[in-house]
């Protein structure tokens, strides 16, 4: 932003009475004042200093007015240009106006109370631009910034650049991570992500889904067994835990695991150590562990469903993942990426999604999230001829009535802003070592002004009317967020 005493003015004029009578009106005014007697000398000074206004007589001898300011805006098109004229040539100064050559004209004979105000007007209206111009620059770097894919997850949303910060920033610790999210996020590759961005990662990743092994099992498929420790058990095996050494130990909807083997859960955790079913050797391992569940953490405590102590051992590092409807418009780039893969899958010729099949793509709810787009774009191949996915297509997949499929489509996407915390449980991603649930406000502030600006496609003044602000705030946050 511009501030008012570092601003400058270079008055051109070929006659010196001219140049002293505009200094003389001005000289009460903070600016710097510069002078010219051609077009020529006014591109010297301009070369030499930052100049914010220009006003130039039109009728000049060597090079014209018209010339010097086509010449300045195009070597300086953020200095605000203006011409001095007189009433019989305005048709031809309109004309220069509306080419874009100048922003304004001031006619001669002037009056000196007028003068100052268009001053001022341009002034202002410079400053405007150059506020502009900085905002576009920094959400160019913020844009360049944006990952848009990142280790198999698809989406440029800036919630999902928290994560993707997340999973980079955790990945070269020893610390255990503790990922919560609705089914199909994308929980076990954010974990896997973590594992191959790891110094660990030529050694093993082994994933154990705590809900899909039967609990008399579960401790035999962690820690191992020994031949004939139970029925069935006809020979010596590895668990995942050993598995896991030197590597990554996923724990997959952890809190479907039976409670009272959390207990052991947590020895494990604490020594390193373990025994083997039916064994009394202890065994000792090199593991970094990554959990994860769908529960609230909090909830499933009080539930009992989950140790208070187990968790907080290993919720050193916590990362939320977002479901797919507060992830902005990534749900569409998700979709076109699913539909060029199950096209090739299936031998099928699909060129990508029609526009109202983005529309209800990116309105839907997916209360299955990735996993359910995923599937329904897969059923939707099968499906259909092609070669555009409709929304009739995707719409008799997920079984909408007609209107039901129209309302998606028209529906208002300004769903984008930060929902507030559901049953206790936090939607934002986080960071951190303390579980207190408290963010600072500052991050929430600026997840809410990222999801504005993105939602309203870098339109900062509609960012700002949604967020009840002016431009010039939501300018300097970001201003301050580029250092």
């Amino acid at each position: 932003m511009i501030k008012e005493e570092t601003a400058s003015i270079l008055f051109v004029d070929d006659e010196a009475s001219i140049l002293n009578s505009l200094k003389r009106v001005v000289r009460d005014l903070p600016f710097t004042i510069y002078t010219a007697n051609s077009g020529e000398e006014g591109l010297e000074v301009l070369s030499d200093h930052s100049i914010d206004l220009v006003i130039s007589d039109k009728n000049m001898p060597g090079m014209s007015g018209n010339e010097f300011l086509q010449e300045v805006a195009d070597r300086w098109p953020e200095t605000v240009r203006i011409m001095l004229t007189a009433y019989t040539e305005l048709n031809d100064v309109i004309h220069v106006i509306n080419e874009g050559k100048i922003w304004g004209y001031i006619r001669k004979p002037w009056d000196n109370h007028e003068l100052k105000l268009n001053i001022q007007q341009a002034m202002n209206y410079r400053e405007i631009l150059a506020e502009r111009s900085l905002l576009k620059h920094s959400l160019e770097k913020i844009k360049s910034k944006r990952k848009r894919n990142f280790m198999g997850f698809i989406g440029q949303s800036s919630r999902m650049q928290f994560v993707y910060d997340a999973i980079e920033l955790s990945a070269s610790s020893f610390a255990s991570v503790f990922i919560t999210g609705k089914s199909g996020t994308g929980k076990e590759l954010a974990a896997a992500a973590i594992h191959e961005l790891s110094p660990r990662k030529e050694k093993p990743f082994v994933c154990l889904n705590c809900a899909a092994i039967p609990s008399e099992l579960m401790e035999s498929e962690i820690f191992g067994h020994v031949k004939g420790s139970f029925s069935g058990a006809i020979s010596n095996r590895d668990g995942a835990a050993t598995q896991a050494d030197g590597g990554t130990l996923f724990l997959d909807e952890l809190g479907e695991m039976d409670i009272s083997l959390q207990a052991k859960i947590l020895r494990f955790i604490q020594t390193g150590t373990f025994q083997k079913v039916g064994s009394n050797k202890l065994e000792k391992v090199d593991v970094r562990f990554v959990s994860a569940t769908n529960r609230n953490p909090v909830e499933a405590i009080s539930e009992g469903l989950l140790r208070e102590d187990l968790y907080y051992r290993l919720n050193v590092i916590a990362i939320d993942l977002p479901s797919l409807k507060e992830r902005e418009s990534d749900a569409s780039q998700i979709a076109n990426f699913f539909t060029t893969h199950f096209s090739d899958l299936e031998k099928k010729v699909f060129v990508g999604l029609s526009s109202d099949a983005e529309k209800l793509v990116n309105h839907y709810d997916w209360p299955g999230n990735v996993r359910q787009l995923e599937n329904t774009i897969h059923s939707a191949i099968v499906m259909s001829e092609g070669p555009l996915l409709t929304e009739k297509d995707l719409g008799r997949q997920l079984q909408l009535a007609d209107k039901e499929l129209y309302e998606y489509i028209n529906k208002s996407n300004l769903s984008f802003m930060p929902q507030a915390p559901v049953n206790g449980q936090e939607n934002d991603i986080t960071v951190t070592s303390n579980d207190n649930g408290i963010r600072p406000l500052a991050e929430v502030e600026r997840i809410a002004i990222e999801h504005a600006i993105a939602a309203c496609e870098d339109n900062v003044a509609k960012a700002a009317g949604l967020l009840e602000v002016s431009p010039s705030t939501l300018y300097r946050k970001i201003q301050q967020w580029q250092g």
